[in-house]
């Protein structure tokens, strides 16, 4: 699902206006971002947890050149299902 249809939904879910579903989906992306950037953690009961995570450096092969290759340190995003969320997908 794209953005715009998720809009889409929401504005006809809670019968507001796309702007104003527009504009609640960038507020709640715009604080997951600044609580990732500060606490390295956010939380939605029910849903799952986005959280920082480390990777170290690393060997790797260039899969065009069989050249071997150090992949640098860096942190990335992860999340984490909610045991609800999983037992919906399954």
């Amino acid at each position: 699902m794209r953005k715009e249809a998720l809009i889409k939904m929401i504005s006809e879910d809670a019968r507001i206006s796309k702007i104003q579903a527009k504009n609640s989906i960038e507020a709640i992306l715009e604080c997951v971002i600044e609580s990732l950037q500060h606490n390295g953690k956010i939380t939605f009961n029910g849903f799952g947890t986005f959280s920082i995570s480390h990777r170290n450096e690393r060997n790797g092969i260039n899969p065009k050149t069989g050249e071997k290759i150090v992949i640098p340190a860096r942190d990335v995003v992860v999340f984490k299902a909610s045991k609800v969320l999983k037992t919906f997908i399954k």
